[in-house]
């Protein structure tokens, strides 16, 4: 034993764990470090000892064997981010961003392998204060490794989400080194619903994202042409989410799962989320005749579980939200693949065939911004009508409401909240003597940010008042308390919306251009109060001063959403799993007849490049903008004919595409009209 090298005692210990033999290679590095104390080698040897010890569940073990390799050479870096990761794993979210805030400080300026420690470092510490709501000091920590390393794109996705909850505006800007178009390159597709509402930057995001994160995977089960034959008795539906639980989504699925027709649908649940146990969970679970918890296995595992259940249908219910599993669609388990209710807009993927939406939020003339075939259903998202509302309606005081006055509310998320809507919202308080506006909770820095611009805004700081974190029934009862819900842009209230409205608080919304902007026209229209749906922001500011000032307009609203509620497309739950399963039907007839829609991905590369290009430069970007853009962008570089935003032909081409999308424009766009940062774009 003494006499093997490092390298032998490495080569034979990866053995004996590929084996399985997990305690056998912790006895080898156990017995080789206490019989060669003064090898050269020793503190490499420690530090795999330390990760063979973690990855058999000895942490507490690993911790002091890092510990000790630390002590033995201080200068080796791996040691040191490990301890961190163990000591959180373990608990101790303090002690292991001291860690490695410690030791970034001891890292050279330059040096490669230091640079590479210490923006793993920064990320690791970012990473963890984020989850702990520590979120000014994460941003900081994730800006530190985006000045290291610009071309980060998850960092930077992440520190553009950490500004957004922070409602720091402009949430995107640049410094030396880092430009802000460099930053926007790497914005993710959901950071980019809630910060822009145009469908062209949404649908070039989509693409760019999983081309470049999601892998192009090594297996793929793409042949299903032996399956083109009748329609099975049932057809196998699977529903792959991280949200079945206590989640807005796992809320709103709550109940449909479970009233498929189950003599012809056989339905699976692919759970992909955190392994903590609730009462939503165990009710879905209870719903599906198999759950499948894929959340441990990899990625090929996962989708090899799928196809051997022989899925006709399989139903991503993350799209980009955090912890879904767009790389196990990528593998192509099923024949048919559906992008449905988790993100609001496209996939921009080849391996999504179908977007399931309803006429509101996605309108005809707008599926030019989807790669997938648009379906519709009567109103897109599913509610639970069974769902728990706890029975007393808390005081105003418990909820930090004065006791007077008219109670605007917004319980939306902060990342929500833009500076456009911020300044509709000040302005409608000021047009509105004793009213409050009530806020969900967030950090406190941001509660006296907010409170802060409002005093900016000539609206006092205690008028903001910010709702604590309850329970699910306690949540929906103190609605009750709620005269009028305002709606955020662009990306606005969706299960919020519609928990509002099941507990009778009428929503005012603006509808913008893309998905995530019309939903909630698309749930107050289906609710009964299509009056809430205002045509412009201005329209919008004007609405809900004068149901501030008549609240006798405002308890009227509400008593119509209660009493029309039963009986609205909105909380039809019956219907919408009906009208599911009649689209089920005819993606497999389009299956079983070979007409399986194919995504069309041609020029996605250059849509995105204008749109990034557009954005940087301008707060609202028309589709003449796009038009005049991608004609000077074809003068030099033709773009492929026949696709969605950019048709072969004539000028009135580009002036049809600008109508259909309800541009102004009273003449056809000219290459030559485009501004010199728009000809940049060529």
């Amino acid at each position: 034993m003494a006499q093997q090298s490092i390298v032998e005692l490495f080569r034979n210990a990866e053995k004996l764990e590929t084996a399985g033999d997990s305690p056998g290679a912790v006895s080898l590095y156990k017995t080789w470090i206490a019989l060669n104390p003064a090898d050269p080698h020793l503190h490499a040897a420690m530090f795999n000892y330390a990760v063979v010890m973690a990855r058999g569940g000895d942490k507490v073990g690993a911790v002091n064997v890092l510990r000790d390799c630390i002590r033995l050479k201080p200068d080796f870096q791996p040691p040191h981010i490990n301890l961190g990761r163990l000591l959180e794993d373990l608990g101790q979210s303090g002690t292991a961003v001291s860690q490695w805030l410690d030791f970034v400080k001891t890292l050279p300026e330059i040096n490669g392998d230091g640079i590479k420690h210490k923006i793993m470092a920064l990320q690791q510490v970012g990473r963890v204060l984020e989850g702990n709501h520590v979120d000014g000091p994460a941003e900081d920590a994730l800006r530190q490794s985006i000045d290291i390393r610009p071309n980060q794109p998850e960092v930077i996705q992440h520190w553009i989400a950490l500004r957004q909850k922070q409602c720091k505006w402009p949430v995107i800007q640049g410094w030396e080194g880092v430009s802000k178009e460099a930053l926007l390159a790497h914005i993710s597709p959901l950071s980019a619903a809630v910060m822009y509402d145009d469908p062209v930057l949404q649908l070039g995001r989509a693409w760019r994202y999983a081309r470049s994160l999601i892998k192009r995977p090594q297996t793929i089960h793409a042949d299903h042409a032996a399956r083109r034959a009748a329609r099975p008795n049932r057809l196998k539906i699977g529903y792959v989410s991280s949200d079945l639980r206590e989640h807005a989504v796992g809320f709103g699925l709550s109940e449909a799962l479970g009233l498929h027709d189950t003599d012809r649908y056989d339905i699976h649940a692919y759970y992909c989320g955190i392994a903590k146990e609730d009462a939503t969970k165990e009710r879905i679970r209870g719903s599906v005749e198999h759950w499948t918890d894929i959340s441990g296995m990899s990625d090929d595992d996962a989708a090899a579980a799928i196809q051997a259940d022989g899925i006709d249908i399989l139903i991503d219910v993350n799209g980009y939200t955090r912890d879904a599993r767009t790389a196990v669609f990528a593998r192509r388990p099923a024949p048919i693949q559906v992008n449905w209710y988790g993100f609001p807009g496209t996939m921009g993927t080849p391996y999504h065939h179908y977007v399931i939406a309803d006429d509101i939020v996605v309108p005809r003339e707008d599926e030019i911004f989807f790669t997938e075939r648009v379906l519709r259903i009567p109103c897109y998202q599913p509610n639970d009508r069974k769902r728990i509302v706890a029975e007393e309606t808390p005081s105003r005081a418990s909820e930090n409401l004065p006791e007077e006055g008219f109670v605007f509310c917004c319980l939306n998320g902060s990342q929500k909240i833009t500076a456009a809507i911020f300044d509709a919202w000040m302005e409608i308080l000021r047009g509105v003597q004793g009213s409050v506006l009530w806020l969900l909770d967030s950090t406190a820095d941001t509660h006296v940010r907010l409170r802060q611009m409002a005093e900016e805004r000539g609206v006092a700081g205690e008028r903001l008042c910010f709702a604590p974190k309850r329970p699910n029934p306690q949540h929906l009862a103190r609605y009750r308390l709620a005269d009028l819900f305002l709606d955020t842009y662009p990306y606005g209230a969706h299960t919020t919306a519609s928990d509002a409205m099941w507990m009778g608080a009428p929503v005012l919304t603006v509808p913008g251009r893309s998905f995530a902007s019309r939903v909630c026209a698309s749930l107050v229209t289906a609710g009964g109060a299509p009056e809430l749906v205002c045509a412009t922001l201005q329209d919008y500011i004007a609405r809900a001063i004068a149901l501030g000032n008549d609240r006798d307009a405002a308890l009227a609203l509400r008593e119509k959403i209660e009493q029309v509620r039963n009986s609205s497309v909105l909380f039809d739950t019956d219907l919408l799993v009906r009208s599911l399963e009649g689209l089920y039907e005819q993606m497999w007839e389009d299956f079983a007849q070979d007409r399986l829609p194919q995504p069309d991905l041609r020029n996605l590369a250059v849509y995105e490049e204008v749109a990034l290009a557009l954005n940087a430069e301008a707060s609202d970007v028309s589709m003449k903008d796009y038009a005049i853009a991608l004609s000077a962008y074809n003068a030099h570089y033709p773009l492929l004919p026949d696709n969605r935003l950019w048709r072969k032909g004539s000028q009135a081409d580009l002036h049809r595409l600008q109508a259909a999308v309800g541009s102004t424009g009273a003449s056809s766009p000219d290459p030559t009209e485009a501004p010199e940062w728009l000809q940049r774009v060529a």
